[in-house]
């Protein structure tokens, strides 16, 4: 007789398992919500990005032994930015699903169905993780590795551009909050280079949206704008926007590989971006290193299963290979204050 195995049927193939992962909700991330970055498959580990006038541009691939797209010497800078491969695995075991059965179930193969999705699930919800902290790297210019201390990308330095930086200074009672905007605001308009965008966000610390919105000059504005958003139903999570540019509250902190907190804004920080951008915020995502996904165009999530040793479980492997990047780094402002 002939047992069968519930982890090796033709709904754990490669291609199911990452349209599953691919379909599970995300239920980390505020920048993912915000739907800044869009994700760009590409079929190669590592990405041209050629700069033009300070405007980072994607260099389109060519047929083996064809001439190579032409460059103005002295006006286009060219890099190469490896795609972080970012692998996570765990174990089923059969001792894990052994006399268990779903509710109304006559077998047990929908516990082990629902056993591997929570895996997968729980899987996804790391990475997310890891994603959000790159691309909050990548908006602040500066793509940190999982560790919180190891570069893995400074676009500034790459593309020798000098961060552009705003002292809030609302320390001071006197100051001025809607020129500090302003200031902003132009710095973006004109370093826009052809780009468009319907407005600006602020993502900042708790420590400085307490002391904006306690400030003087401030304090009045916010009190109206909480009456207004209560009054009509609105959502104070949202931001608020003073100066023409929307502050939103970002609290997120994380454990990294250290065991260490790692906190995704410093105290007293914040950054500011362009939002309604055409491509200025892409997340490139490679192909996994599997057979089956030579040469093809990569997607978010990649998921695989194969049996463990003498038959006793399943190890289910989940990658995601992509690099966030900000393609006019120059537009990004470090807002903070100073005291």
């Amino acid at each position: 007789m002939t047992m069968l195995d519930p982890f090796l049927g033709d709904g754990y193939t490669l291609t199911t398992l990452t349209d599953a992962i691919n379909k599970l909700p995300n239920r980390y991330g505020r920048i993912k919500q915000l739907g800044i970055f869009r994700t760009v498959g590409v079929a190669t580990r590592a990405i041209e990005i050629e700069e033009k006038n300070g405007v980072l541009v994607l260099v389109p691939t060519a047929p083996w032994g064809s001439p190579g797209a032409q460059s103005i010497s002295g006006k286009r800078k060219l890099r190469t930015f490896s795609i972080p491969h970012t692998p996570l695995e765990d174990v089923v075991a059969a001792s894990e699903v052994q006399g268990i059965r779903t509710f109304g179930s006559e077998n047990g193969v929908d516990a082990v169905n629902q056993k591997i999705q929570q895996k997968l699930q729980s899987m996804r919800d790391k990475i997310e993780q890891t994603m959000e902290w790159r691309q909050m790297g990548a908006l602040k210019g500066i793509i940190y590795d999982a560790d919180g201390s190891t570069v893995l990308y400074n676009l500034y330095t790459e593309f020798g551009i000098t961060p552009k930086v705003v002292d809030f200074v609302l320390g001071t009672a006197g100051t001025d909050v809607r020129a500090k905007c302003i200031e902003v605001k132009r710095h973006m308009e004109t370093h826009l280079f052809g780009e468009r965008m319907s407005g600006i966000r602020v993502l900042v610390s708790p420590e400085f949206m307490d002391k904006l919105v306690n400030h003087a000059t401030v304090k009045t504005a916010y009190a109206n704008w909480q009456g207004a958003q209560q009054q009509f139903g609105g959502d104070l999570r949202a931001g608020f926007t003073y100066g023409s540019i929307t502050f939103e509250e970002y609290a997120a902190t994380t454990t990294n590989t250290t065991g260490s907190a790692s906190l995704y804004l410093a105290a007293n920080d914040g950054i500011a971006f362009p939002e309604g951008t055409a491509s200025m915020f892409e997340d490139y995502a490679a192909p996994a290193d599997f057979n089956e996904t030579v040469n093809t165009i990569g997607i978010p999530f990649y998921a695989k299963m194969v049996n463990t040793e003498f038959d006793r479980g399943t190890k289910i492997h989940v990658q995601s290979n992509r690099l966030p990047l900000c393609k006019i780094p120059e537009l990004l402002v470090r807002c903070h204050t100073s005291n």
